[in-house]
């Protein structure tokens, strides 16, 4: 078959393939509005050594992944429980946030995922808060050219993690678009061997069809 009659195919059952794009995108919509929307609150720390000599800088690097380890523990989400008086065990909490170390950078981001916009951000900032009180309380032992600092870049960043309803609309209807494809190469496939116009017989027998038989009923 040519591209020709690929694009007849196409052209002559593509009812299908709108059908189905329509049915996709319609159901992804509504599937999009039911859900419960996801709020991602995102909190990022810088790790300030006092000094910039190569003995404070590498140690500041190398403590990064012990201060993520620290966030990412029960201890720490208890006390952000306890802060914010909420309604949940450090273990959920916990999965509800991760905690990405970046040693090259010197920072820690800090994410949370909850259904409530403002409970995500309160929580994103109270972790940093935490991180910032306990390099705050590691400082007193130490001299000032010695020590640490944990500061916070700025104020939490949210929005809207999931669901995304247009997002969602334009994949569902994709992909309702490429399953009326396939559909449509299949019902041609099992309907190959059926002969209805003159082109059908030529293209099984490989031959020209010289005359045709008219329809009496016409």
């Amino acid at each position: 078959m040519s591209l020709i009659d690929y694009g007849q195919i196409l052209v002559r059952r593509g009812w299908i393939i709108l059908l189905l794009a329509l049915i996709a995108a319609v159901s992804a919509y509504l599937l999009s509005r039911v859900q419960t929307p996801i709020y991602r609150a995102t909190q990022t720390v810088l790790i300030q050594p006092a000094r910039a000599d190569l003995s404070l800088t590498e140690s500041a690097s190398r403590l990064v992944n012990n201060y993520a380890l620290y966030l990412d523990s029960d201890t720490t989400a208890a006390r952000v429980i306890d802060a914010l008086q909420l309604d949940m065990t450090p273990g959920d909490l916990n999965g509800d946030v991760v905690v990405n170390p970046d040693a090259l950078r010197f920072s820690i981001r800090i994410e949370v995922e909850l259904p409530d916009q403002e409970t995500a951000y309160q929580v994103a900032q109270e972790y940093g808060n935490q991180l910032v009180q306990f390099r705050f309380q590691e400082n007193q032992k130490n001299q000032i050219q010695d020590r640490i600092d944990a500061q916070m870049v700025d104020v939490p960043r949210v929005a809207l993690d999931r669901p995304k309803p247009l997002l969602n609309t334009a994949a569902g209807a994709v992909l309702g678009a490429l399953l009326g494809i396939i559909i449509i190469f299949v019902l041609e496939y099992l309907e190959s061997a059926i002969v209805r116009r003159r082109e059908d017989v030529e293209r099984a027998l490989a031959l020209p069809v010289l005359a045709s038989i008219p329809d009496l009923d016409r």
